[in-house]
């Protein structure tokens, strides 16, 4: 479930899958997110972090996540990033969100973006409580 590169040489990437069990949804092209900066919450061997998350970003969340030794809220313009904002798209690491939920911080959830393996971190029932519901 980690890692969707093909056995046996087979060219290309399988699909990935999402916590519903359907094909991994885009989070983020602005700003650019995922572990791979391809704007989707995957995953492989080598992201140790699992940034599998697909978070919508609350002034809340940053706030907890910065004082947690995080800053996702400040630019960091030599390394291309612009700093997040409230209503951004994140793919976070599965066990940030598992703290800011066990703190009452945990921001909303596209479920659709999120993939599987988060369900190795978090629970279906936690994510569900806290899913994004565009208006």
């Amino acid at each position: 479930m980690f890692d969707q590169t093909p056995e046996e040489g087979r060219p290309g990437r399988a699909p990935s899958i999402n916590v519903l069990g359907g094909v991994l949804e885009p989070c983020s092209t602005s700003p650019v997110t995922g572990f791979y900066r391809d704007g989707c919450c995957n995953t492989g061997r080598e992201d140790v972090g699992l940034h599998t998350v697909c978070a919508v970003m609350t002034s809340e969340f940053l706030a907890f996540s910065k004082a947690s030794g995080n800053d996702l809220s400040t630019p960091m313009p030599q390394y291309g990033f612009a700093g997040l904002k409230a209503g951004d798209r994140w793919c976070l690491c599965a066990s940030r969100w598992k703290e800011a939920l066990d703190a009452d911080a945990a921001p909303l959830v596209v479920l659709e973006a999120t993939h599987a393996a988060t369900l190795h971190v978090v629970s279906l029932e936690a994510l569900k409580q806290h899913a994004f519901k565009p208006h």
